[in-house]
């Protein structure tokens, strides 16, 4: 068996103005999905979170308010995004945050929240590699030697979740016994 055979799985990110789901905003949200097939596509958006963002989280996704000036509103994607996820298991790095995130938007916007399955890499992980150092996304990524795609940028979308889904490809092939991997 191989592992996006136990799918199919949408892995997403979300960068945000903050840490709060509820007086906090999405600037960004990215996703790949991997269908049963082994099938990936890919979507991707800049979010006019309707206020500024604050400096010291530009400095660490880059994202600025110029840049998503012109960005639509989390509302005029947010049933697109339910369309691409629609049966799948949704997977992210430390889900809690990003699920809180997604639903808070999802209701704040009038949208029906996700009501799928989901799944957190970070968990995943910590179970099939116990002990490890650390499990930051970008520790992580260097532990594991994780392929960066071009333009890659660490703490932006579209990057994590590249970078998440090899991470669930390592922990699934682990489980289910088709690992190469020597970590």
């Amino acid at each position: 068996m191989i592992w996006h055979e136990l799918g199919p799985f949408t892995v997403f990110d979300v960068e945000t103005t903050g840490m709060s789901p509820v007086y906090d905003r999405i600037v960004e949200l990215a996703a790949l999905r991997i269908d049963r097939d082994g099938k990936t596509s890919r979507f991707s958006s800049l979010v006019n979170p309707g206020r500024k963002i604050p400096r010291g989280v530009i400095a660490v996704h880059h994202i600025t308010d110029e840049m998503v000036a012109g960005a639509p509103e989390f509302g005029r994607i947010a049933a697109d995004f339910l369309e691409f996820a629609c049966g799948s298991t949704l997977v992210a790095h430390n889900a809690r945050f990003d699920l809180a995130f997604l639903q808070e938007s999802l209701a704040r916007s009038g949208q029906p929240l996700w009501e799928g399955k989901t799944m957190d890499s970070l968990r995943l992980i910590r179970t099939t590699h116990p002990g490890l150092p650390s499990y930051r996304l970008q520790d992580l990524r260097v532990r594991f030697r994780l392929e960066d795609a071009a333009g890659a940028v660490a703490h932006r979308a579209g990057s994590d979740v590249e970078w998440t889904m090899q991470l669930l490809k390592i922990s699934l092939s682990k489980i289910i016994g088709t690992s190469h991997d020597p970590c």
